[in-house]
């Protein structure tokens, strides 16, 4: 009887220490969150945790000294003590193989790559959007002659032909004076055309290339303005009368009107921003780069399409 406790002892030891090894986890790691220090810890592969138990398994006695009345001594074997062939030893390796992969699992789950307060501003309350149910809303607010938003637009468009369908993408051209208003109003007058495909990109390089504001010396003076954009455009093959016609269009004044309201909605003090469904905001100072930008607003895109 002495050997089968003999072995219950150590196998419940052994069962105890995995427990206490999940509990320390636990405790050094929150939420599931690994910290520097438990991570080497959980990182014990499951054949080592097993080999463990069957080497403090073989230190058992495989023989074991019985007296007798008359004082001598009889030397018996004990069958079966190894790790390798007893039962209770092979459970209790198992128990400890299977605690330490689930310490191991548990710690193996990152910290979130981007930091609400830090990489992107949550807005509350959260402002109503314009994309249709199932879709998450990505603005970009945006001014033609930022140079800021012609270094990152390339990497938009690249974005918006890979970015995931249920994502509705659309520009917002800030209005802060009246030269920014005479370039939103080339930028919606090409879109209510359907010429911003074409011409969109053409604008950017004629003014950060080519030198060519596309707006009056005096910002005020929009009759200046739009003689200078309409000799834009028509080098480019539009027609004149069809570019004044929607110049001054119903479609375009709504428009303007607007992107107005979500420029002081959303308290745009600066450019390229985006914001995600009408909750975050981000910029490429806040996620720390232009293609860590496009991709921080992915990721939140895709957050939201999740709920």
């Amino acid at each position: 009887m002495r050997v089968p406790r003999l072995i219950l002892c150590v196998g419940l030891a052994l069962a105890l220490t995995a427990c206490g090894k999940r509990e320390s986890a636990g405790e050094r790691s929150p939420a599931g969150t690994p910290t520097a220090a438990s991570a080497p810890t959980a990182a014990v592969p499951q054949q080592g945790a097993q080999q463990k138990a069957a080497e403090q398994a073989s230190d058992l006695p495989s023989k074991i000294t019985r007296m007798n009345e008359d004082g001598s001594e009889t030397v018996e074997d004990v069958p079966g003590d190894s790790g390798a062939h007893n039962p209770l030893l092979a459970a209790v390796a198992s128990t400890v193989a299977v605690s330490t992969s689930t310490a191991a699992a548990a710690t193996t789950t990152g910290p979130t790559l981007w930091k609400e307060g830090v990489n992107y501003t949550r807005l509350v309350p959260a402002q109503p959007i314009s994309a249709p149910a199932g879709q998450v809303e990505v603005l970009e607010f945006f001014w033609y002659a930022c140079p800021h938003c012609y270094a990152i637009d390339p990497l938009v468009e690249s974005w918006k032909k890979t970015k995931p369908a249920y994502i509705s993408f659309s520009r917002v051209h800030v209005m802060w004076n009246e030269g920014h208003r005479a370039l939103a109003r080339l930028y919606y007058t090409l879109d209510s055309m359907g010429k911003l495909d074409q011409l969109h990109g053409e604008v950017f390089k004629e003014i950060h290339a080519n030198g060519n504001p596309l707006i009056a010396s005096d910002p005020n003076n929009a009759a200046e303005s739009e003689r200078i954009q309409t000799a834009f455009v028509t080098k480019h093959g539009i027609s004149e009368s069809d570019f004044k016609k929607a110049y001054h269009s119903f479609a375009v004044e709504t428009a303007l009107q607007r992107a107005d309201q979500l420029v002081q909605r959303y308290r745009i003090d600066g450019v390229p921003t985006f914001v995600v469904n009408g909750k975050y905001v981000a910029d490429v100072r806040s996620a720390d780069g232009q293609e860590r930008l496009l991709s921080l607003v992915g990721d939140l895109a895709a957050q939201e399409h999740k709920h």
